[in-house]
């Protein structure tokens, strides 16, 4: 694991804290045309994914890390195809953690 340069876990919601800075969040795929991705984010919210020639099939969850553009995209450095199940719920959990109660543990 490389910590020199570490990506804050993001969903929609705290993603505008970001801009910048790299980050990893989760989406599930809505549509790919292989150098976008648009996609719903692990609390239901819109999320765009630019940067990688990648074609992911409609309704996979990918894992992306790369900088926050703007208050709703990532330009992606890397992309991870996590499949058609993911526990979403958890994911956004572990988001709300690592940016409130436990941020300390994630610094």
């Amino acid at each position: 694991m490389d910590t020199s340069n570490p990506a804050a876990f993001v969903n929609a919601q705290v993603l505008p804290n970001f801009i910048g800075k790299r980050v990893r969040a989760v989406v599930q795929v809505n549509h790919s045309d292989g150098a976008t991705i648009t996609g719903k984010s692990t609390d239901e919210s819109q999320i765009i994914v630019k940067g990688l020639s990648s074609q992911v099939p409609v309704m996979n969850y990918v894992e992306v890390i790369g900088i926050a553009e703007s208050n709703n995209s990532i330009h992606a450095e890397i992309l991870t195809d996590f499949g058609a199940t993911f526990d979403v719920n958890s994911y956004n959990q572990l988001c709300q953690l690592a940016n409130g109660e436990c941020k300390s543990l994630f610094l």
